[in-house]
């Protein structure tokens, strides 16, 4: 019995469909685990094995549908967190560090300035900033936080820490 030529194709089709469905499927699983967990110490093998799947076969699947590594998008939440962090202003630098999960100070500052383009004293002062001006008129708020290069003459406002 002879078994049409499109029939095979559909049912190669349908349950290749079928597991590209359940591998997102897991991967949403994991980005969801990623997105509750990231103050966890969690890496790509851990992930890997909650998922049963290999840590390279989630990695690459993972920025097939995402566009970047677990391991990216981990510490884009905990940078995104780390934000939200640092303009509550009650807290250090290095407490912010340790509470989205970083375990090297330096490691957090690095990626951190990689992902928001300054550092996060920068960010918090910029922060700071930004509140302090937000109540006074926009020209004096120009002259308050004008940076001044090479010791300028004239009027030495107040800088903000």
């Amino acid at each position: 019995m002879s078994v049409p030529a499109g029939t095979i194709g559909w049912v190669t089709s349908s349950s290749a469909e079928a597991q590209h469905l359940r591998d997102l499927a897991r991967l949403r699983r994991v980005r969801d685990r990623i997105d509750r967990e990231y103050a966890q110490p969690l890496n790509v093998e851990a992930l890997a094995r909650g998922a049963n799947m290999s840590a390279g076969h989630l990695s690459r699947q993972f920025r097939a549908a995402y566009g970047e590594s677990p391991y990216a998008y981990l510490m884009t939440r905990r940078i995104e967190r780390a934000m939200a962090l640092l303009r509550r202003d009650d807290l250090s630098v290095t407490e912010v560090c340790f509470a989205v999960g970083c375990s090297s100070l330096g490691t957090f500052s690095t990626r951190f300035t990689e992902l928001v383009g300054m550092s996060p004293s920068a960010y918090r002062a910029r922060v700071r900033a930004a509140r302090v001006t937000a109540e006074m008129p926009s020209c004096l708020a120009k002259q308050v936080t004008r940076p001044i290069r090479n010791q300028e003459a004239g009027v030495r406002w107040p800088q903000l820490a």
